[in-house]
């Protein structure tokens, strides 16, 4: 066959035409729609996409904001994981800028040794990191700038990326609202780091107590005013009343909080059955864990509260390790999960997971002029058990317990016109009761105002080995949340403060997904072996009062003799015994089973049938394309 050498130029120079074309046509799509962002976020809790209130916050602008992002990104030594994580950080403040319609400026700094821009970042408040010998320092962190006001996030932590939108819409949020609102704390304990009293046997420096984290973090937001205890007035510039474990309160410095509610005052009352936390710092030696009550305002709001009963639900306790090494499930140390927090609550929709170690309830018949909404409650296999019987473990308490089979509140909210719970006025203190004292005439006080208060029955939830856990990155020393904790408390004082918006952003993201289905079948498997232990002690028992009654019938002579119907009793019980035994074996061995069938099938539907389902769908495409 021959061909046409002019042909072949031509379909030649066709073929390279029509290529110059189709490239041509790419670099135009490519420069047409590079500067548009179109992204579709498939994940669970939209993590990709700003939450409503950075949306609202940004939308709100009414001035220009500078985000300066200082990053050193042209540095070979900059981990990979590093540099994706600026990668990210930098598209989330895309978003922003998308968002706020213009009125976000992003400028991005790449700080290399001796240039402009690290003296920039020093000057910001920035520090350098080393990130190994010899090696130049790095920055990684935000500063926002609106007029003269400035505020940074010194450094910007991957480990702490589930907090990424919410520390960045907080800082924009404190550029454009540079007062802050003031929050008194009342507290016995040291929980603004208070130098305390010397202790027998502490060492000098063990004196100063460092801030509790929840309010390291709220002195980001919030001037921080320490309230004595014995006050007999809170301050007018006091926004909201943080009171924390008012153990021993009088009435009379309960009249200062009554009035200080009368007068339109917000106040988050926290109270323990058993404060460990007051146990620490009051009671080194090991003694009986504190209590705390405000029984006078308690009463006046219509809310019932027993500072001697103690919280166990068996839905929600907490593996602890018990004696010998050994795993103690214990229904007193509260693991709660998103059942068990108001899904409709501003406060807790968006909560997960929290921690309350030996935690009190609240029960409320409130009058008409108080609205109460329950924000924490337990599940209905819980019930109120004595502190005395809460010091002898787990199992003691698993044997005795009888669920209510009602949820239990350990927090609540209440909302509405108060009634003063001291309408005589207010009561002389403790020390002004002589008898040979002459009565002072009380000194009148309001008698009613609009408020909000919100009630919580543990303390210990805030300490930090229940909440936070410490980072050190790069030198630069932080913490890291591990449950919902300080995010609830965090989340109420913004509300009740007046600015709801951060709210719904601070706890997105899950930091706990448990296996439920698991946890499930452990709880089923260890009902039953509960079931099975208490029947076994119960026999126990019976076996020995009827060892007794026949050692008491016997002569003196032959106490030390077994008759032969005290061998039959015992020869019985050990038959009953060994059976029940056998019956715990097979429950237990049930249990592994269920879960090591549960782990084959996930991992079959992970290794086999996903990846089967994807090899199924390209074979059917390809031959509907051949159909074609």
């Amino acid at each position: 066959m021959k061909y046409n050498d002019s042909t072949f130029i031509k379909k030649a120079g066709g073929g390279l035409f029509g290529l110059l074309v189709l490239l041509a046509i790419i670099i135009a799509v490519y420069v047409i729609t590079g500067s548009l962002r179109a992204r579709l976020d498939l994940t669970e809790e939209k993590i990709y996409t700003l939450s409503q209130g950075s949306k609202s916050i940004v939308g709100k602008l009414d001035s220009e904001i500078t985000l300066k992002l200082f990053f050193n990104s042209s540095s070979p030594e900059i981990p990979v994981i590093l540099k994706s994580y600026a990668r990210n950080v930098e598209d989330l403040l895309k978003e922003y800028q998308k968002a706020s319609h213009g009125k976000i400026i992003l400028e991005k700094y790449d700080p290399t040794p001796d240039s402009d821009a690290e003296e920039a970042a020093q000057q910001c408040g920035i520090p350098g990191q080393q990130l190994a010998a010899m090696m130049p320092p790095i920055y990684f962190g935000l500063v926002a700038v609106a007029g003269n006001t400035e505020t940074s996030i010194p450094v910007l932590d991957p480990r702490a990326e589930s907090l990424l939108e919410y520390n960045i819409t907080k800082l924009i949020y404190r550029v454009i609202n540079p007062e802050k609102p003031t929050i008194g704390v009342l507290s016995p304990l040291p929980v603004l780091g208070e130098e305390n009293p010397m202790q027998f046997g502490q060492q000098p420096q063990q004196r100063r107590a460092e801030p509790w984290a929840i309010f390291k973090e709220l002195k980001d937001d919030y001037n921080i005013k320490r309230i004595r205890p014995d006050s007999s007035k809170i301050d007018d510039d006091v926004d909201v009343l943080v009171v924390i474990h008012p153990s021993n309160i009088e009435d009379s410095q309960m009249f200062a909080i009554d009035q200080f509610i009368m007068r339109g005052g917000r106040v988050l009352a926290m109270v323990d059955p058993m404060c460990l936390a007051d146990m620490n710092q009051n009671n080194p030696m090991g003694a009986m864990p504190g209590t705390s009550d405000l029984s006078s305002l308690f009463k006046a709001w219509g809310v019932t509260y027993n500072p001697g009963q103690v919280l166990a639900d068996l839905r929600a306790s907490s593996k602890l390790q018990g004696p010998n090494n050994t795993v103690d499930d214990n229904p007193i140390w509260l693991s709660l999960d998103k059942s068990t927090m108001n899904a409709d609550d501003i406060a807790t929709s968006q909560l997960e997971t929290m921690m309350l170690p030996l935690s009190g309830a609240f029960d409320y018949t409130a009058a008409s002029n108080l609205t109460v909404t329950p924000l924490i409650t337990s599940s209905p296999n819980s019930s109120l058990i004595s502190s005395m019987s809460a010091r002898f473990g787990a199992q003691a308490i698993r044997r005795e317990f009888k669920a209510s089979n009602m949820r239990q509140s350990m927090a609540i909210r209440l909302n509405g016109t108060f009634k003063t719970a001291f309408p005589d006025g207010k009561p002389a203190p403790a020390s002004e009761t002589d008898k040979d004292k002459k009565p002072a005439a009380p000194v009148p006080g309001l008698k009613e105002g609009k408020s909000t208060v919100v009630l919580v029955a543990d303390v210990d939830m805030l300490m930090d080995q229940f909440c936070v856990q410490e980072l050190n990155f790069f030198g630069y020393k932080g913490s890291q949340p591990i449950n919902n904790n300080i995010a609830f408390i965090l989340n109420v004082i913004e509300q009740i403060a007046g600015s709801s918006d951060l709210v719904s952003i601070r706890s997105r993201g899950k930091f706990n997904r448990p296996f439920t289905y698991v946890q499930d079948i452990e709880r089923k498997a260890r009902d039953q072996w509960q079931a099975k232990e208490s029947s076994l002690m119960e026999k126990l028992t019976q076996a020995q009062q009827q060892l007794n009654e026949m050692q008491m019938r016997k002569d003196k002579n032959q106490r030390t003799i077994l008759s032969k119907e005290q061998k039959d009793a015992i020869e019985l019980f050990q038959k009953d015994e060994q059976q029940i035994k056998k019956e715990l074996k097979q429950v237990r061995k049930n249990l592994r089973s269920d879960i090591e069938q549960l782990g084959i099938k996930v991992k079959t539907a992970n290794i086999v049938l996903m990846p089967l389902l994807v090899a199924l769908a390209g074979v059917a495409y390809g031959l509907y394309r051949k159909s074609k």
